[in-house]
């Protein structure tokens, strides 16, 4: 029993009140810019953006341990074993493409869900910062994402840009392949017809 409770009791190198922290951030972070995505009805939302990005932080912080655990110090392992932290960064790069492949639609010539794949990338990398305890890198890059994602959004409607059938989407977020035809043409409308 003892075993048992200095396996599941050892301290981490990160106290445990900033790794909770860190993940409370990367959740705060990953939901910012899911619910944006949510509320304009795309595939992948809040949900989504919080679990990528919570999971990026775990790893980042994952990462941290490893390097700190007692197994990988220079005396138990010494020049045999080396380690390069910027392979969470390819790890997460490496997931989160998948993922965000999965969202990428391509109908009819038209791609639709790159901005939500990106903003998924995205919450990856904040959820690393996050990990990281880079705050400032982590904060700054959510508000940048929030200014594109709703700014932009807004200018973009304001000139029409994204109002061509390739924008159309159903209730559930996904290409309305039947929106052209649905939409009436104003010039071939019927005029109604005259009661005598």
């Amino acid at each position: 029993m003892e075993q048992l409770v200095q396996e599941f009791g050892h301290a981490t190198f990160t106290p445990f009140p900033v790794v909770v922290a860190r993940l409370l951030l990367a959740a705060i972070f990953g939901a910012a810019i899911g619910f944006e995505r949510e509320w304009r009805n795309r595939p992948a939302g809040l949900r989504t953006h919080i679990l990528v990005c919570v999971a990026a932080a775990t790893f980042a912080i994952l990462t941290i341990e490893i390097v700190h655990a007692p197994m990988f110090t220079s005396d138990a392992r010494g020049d045999a074993v080396k380690v390069d932290p910027i392979r969470i960064v390819e790890a997460v790069t490496a997931g989160v493409a998948f993922l965000a492949a999965g969202v990428v639609i391509f109908t009819r010539g038209q791609v639709h869900g790159l901005t939500t794949g990106a903003g998924m990338w995205l919450a990856g990398a904040i959820g690393v910062a996050c990990g990281l305890g880079l705050w400032q890198i982590a904060l700054f890059s959510t508000l940048l994402a929030l200014v594109v994602l709703a700014l932009l959004y807004a200018f973009e409607s304001k000139l029409d840009m994204n109002q061509g059938d390739d924008f159309a989407m159903n209730e559930r977020g996904e290409p309305d392949r039947h929106a052209a035809e649905a939409r009436p043409d104003k010039s071939k409308r019927a005029k109604p017809a005259r009661r005598s």
